[in-house]
């Protein structure tokens, strides 16, 4: 027993120095509730739902205000006008990324999603521009969405009004178009290599919001030494990536630098005229790493917000008739939808925001560090804090969107029926981490989801009020129930 005691007293002791550190050593930072030796405040917090818990704490400690997930310390930032001074006003100084121990042993800091300073200016630049190239946010790859919500219809047409799962239908389209802009060539739905590769995605989006995930990363000794799913995780990844550089070892024996095909093709090329500079970025580790990035993030978050929508759709026959009334009256049933139609469809367009709005795929964010100390509002913040900005602070924001739990187009329109924009609107973020795929998420959105209710009227197997949906998971983003339904042709 006295040992328990002096342990105790000896954690005890270095909490409190850290603390002390934190407020007269290097920074101030905002106050919170106080912490538990080395647990800090998982236990207010709890893990299961963190952004319910920070709505709780924002109500005491006001917009700002630090929170200890096992001895370090989070600043977390709630609230519209927070949220956009901390990501738009000071957006270099917050722009860092928090490292991960188990997303670290994954991408061992390349890629584009968690790497840091130079690299990762460098990687988005060249990302960002290439992806331009090949048409993102354009016509041209607008034709490439309509021609994969073409096949998505005609396999949806396959299930004869079947009960069916909808999970990797909706995840093989925008699977696709990354596919086509990546590496030139669709997969056909029956490929097994597709399906293969679409089950390990699926499978890592899974664990890495799981509450065990969440206290490895707090815990990180666990890793290594305990079993558990994160070990799953890391064996997929070790699939993804050995895909990943068999389809580089393809594109280097045919690769035409004068006539590159995709975006792995420039990648490469880039390589070639950079490989007598020892500082460069530009490796097969940040390509494998940031092809798997623009995979996971392209193919995840539009394929779940396809499927938390289909489900919120079935709960609610009465809006899924008015977008269909719409869809009739405006686009009718001979062509496919194009982006010029969404002007003309104010009440689907609205259908759409509502959906991301509400489901709130990403409650906190991905997580930000400081690159500086940073002084905000009345505090210090040191350098490589880790930061979390609420988006369900906005996007749930009472008075933006009255009645926020509520799913109800209505918030996205005005007296008239017009769309009406809002800046609470941030499901991709903002300022400079926003998310590279956003033009073609919001793209594909609109028509994947305008192509399904022009052939089909989304039928559950079970009375719509008695449908749930809460999340199956919420830890660093959000995941419907599994469910089925059946797709009866209009």
């Amino acid at each position: 027993m006295d040992l328990v005691v002096v342990l105790g007293l000896f954690l005890s002791c270095l909490l409190l120095l850290s603390l002390w550190k934190q407020s007269h050593g290097g920074g101030k930072l905002p106050p919170g509730p106080t912490p538990l030796p080395i647990l800090g405040n998982i236990l207010q917090i709890g893990i299961k739902d963190i952004s319910k818990s920070f709505t709780k704490l924002s109500e005491v400690h006001g917009p700002v205000f630090t929170v200890y997930l096992g001895m370090k310390p989070t600043v977390v930032i709630y609230g519209y006008k927070a949220v956009k001074e901390a990501l738009v006003d000071l957006g270099e100084e917050f722009s860092g990324r928090i490292v991960f121990p188990l997303t670290a042993k994954v991408n061992k800091g390349y890629g584009i999603i968690f790497s840091n300073g130079k690299r990762w200016k460098e990687i988005r630049r060249f990302s960002l521009m290439t992806l331009r190239n090949f048409g993102m946010g354009k016509r041209s790859i607008e034709d490439r969405v309509q021609e994969e919500a073409r096949c998505l219809v005609e396999e949806l047409r396959k299930t004869n009004g079947s009960p069916c799962d909808p999970t990797f239908l909706l995840g093989a389209a925008p699977c696709n178009v990354i596919c086509s802009v990546i590496f030139q060539n669709r997969f056909d739905y029956t490929d097994q290599n597709f399906l293969n590769l679409m089950g390990k995605f699926n499978e890592n989006f899974k664990i890495l919001n799981s509450p065990w995930v969440q206290i490895c990363n707090t815990f990180p000794i666990l890793i290594d030494y305990l079993p558990g799913s994160h070990n799953k995780m890391l064996r997929n990844n070790i699939y993804i990536r050995n895909y990943i550089l068999e389809k580089m070892k393809e594109h280097q024996e045919s690769l035409d630098i004068n006539n590159p095909r995709d975006f792995t093709d420039c990648f490469l090329i880039k390589m070639e005229q950079e490989k007598h500079n020892q500082q460069s970025e530009f490796t097969i580790e940040n390509l494998v790493t940031t092809v798997t990035d623009v995979f996971a993030a392209g193919t995840e978050s539009t394929s779940t917000t396809l499927r938390y929508g289909l489900l919120l759709l079935m709960k609610h026959p009465e809006v899924t008739a008015k977008v269909q009334e719409e869809i009739e009256r405006v686009i009718g049933r001979h062509r496919i939808p194009c982006m010029q139609d969404r002007s003309h469809m104010p009440y689907t367009d609205a259908t759409v925001h509502e959906i991301q709005r509400y489901i709130n795929l990403v409650p906190n964010n991905v997580p930000r560090a400081t690159t500086c100390n940073v002084k905000f509002r009345s505090y210090l913040i040191p350098k490589g804090t880790a930061i979390l900005t609420s988006l369900t602070s906005m996007l749930h924001d009472d008075k933006e969107f009255p009645n926020p739990d509520r799913f109800d187009p209505g918030h996205f329109l005005d007296t008239r029926g017009n769309f009406r924009k809002s800046d609470y609107f941030m499901p991709f973020s903002t300022g400079k981490r926003v998310c590279v795929g956003e033009a073609l998420a919001r793209m594909e959105l609109f028509l994947f989801l305008t192509a399904i209710l022009q052939n089909f009227t989304p039928k559950p197997l079970v009375d719509p009020k008695d449908i749930d949906t809460t999340p199956l998971f919420s830890g660093l983003g959000r995941a419907p129930p599994l469910y089925q339904l059946s797709f009866i042709p209009a």
